[in-house]
């Protein structure tokens, strides 16, 4: 196996890198339970006897705490943000992904380049702009999108911190002044970028309004065939899981998240 990448590979990185791990990505908004899931699926990897090696958005040492630093003043342009994203990934590519790869772990991916392209899309950027700006991204072996409706996301969003993000809320876009209604314009718009990526990049869409363990059930089928493994028995079945009255905080102050 070689690494490919949908564009130009990064310098001194060809696309001929030999490469005898898997790269698995598990994308979603926040709140669909996604680090939950990547979670499960490292512990059961690692039982299942694979060296597994996670990563997600801004934790590259070189720029995560610059991106950090520039969110905090809600300041931050669209058009900049992009571009420090796509530094944080680029390093994190360069020395811990293809690293890993090569050596032939697992990869798995809390959100990918699919997040930084949906993002940058719903603030200005056209499609083909980020495509060619995330190009060197290397194709993953699997693409999993947790589905959850905005309200689940909202519920748990203020049940973890207590309030909604500025950015997760797409407040920089001046959809509302209202907290509230300015997170739904903004997921619905996010919804819309990632499925046209579901059907551009082949992503596999989970059901993630359900409880963790039926979710995870889903993902290791998925994730199973990719060793030539079975797949557990699955779960015990139920309804989707109900959602409990949203309470609304006493203060609608802007919290940043520490999720991406």
């Amino acid at each position: 196996m070689t690494i490919r990448t949908y564009g130009s590979p990064l310098p001194g990185l060809p696309e001929d890198t030999p490469a005898t791990g898997r790269l698995i990505v598990v994308e979603g908004a926040d709140g669909s339970g996604r680090s939950t899931e990547v979670a499960l699926l490292k512990e059961w990897l690692e039982v299942e006897g694979h060296a597994v090696v996670d990563t997600g958005l801004r934790r590259s040492t070189l720029v995560a705490d610059e991106i950090d630093h520039a969110k905090q003043g809600h300041t931050l342009g669209a058009t900049t943000m992009a571009l420090l994203y796509a530094v944080d990934f680029a390093d994190q590519l360069e020395n811990k992904i293809v690293p890993a790869l090569s050596a032939g772990s697992t990869v798995l991916a809390d959100r990918y380049t699919y997040t930084l392209m949906a993002r940058a899309i719903v603030r200005g950027a056209s499609r083909k702009w980020a495509r060619e700006l995330y190009g060197f991204a290397l194709r993953p072996d699997l693409v999993m999108f947790l589905d959850a409706r905005p309200v689940i996301l909202l519920h748990r969003a203020i049940g973890k911190y207590g309030s909604l993000d500025y950015w997760e809320s797409g407040m920089d876009l001046c959809l509302s002044r209202d907290l509230f209604e300015s997170f739904f314009l903004y997921q619905d718009r996010l919804s819309k970028e990632f499925d046209w990526m579901a059907r551009e990049y082949g992503f596999h869409r989970i059901d993630a309004n359900r409880a963790p363990a039926q979710v995870h059930w889903d993902v290791q089928c998925l994730v199973a065939p990719l060793y030539g493994e079975t797949p557990p028995p699955a779960p015990p079945g139920g309804p989707p899981m109900e959602v409990p009255a949203v309470p609304v905080p006493p203060s609608r102050g802007r919290r940043r998240a520490a999720s991406g």
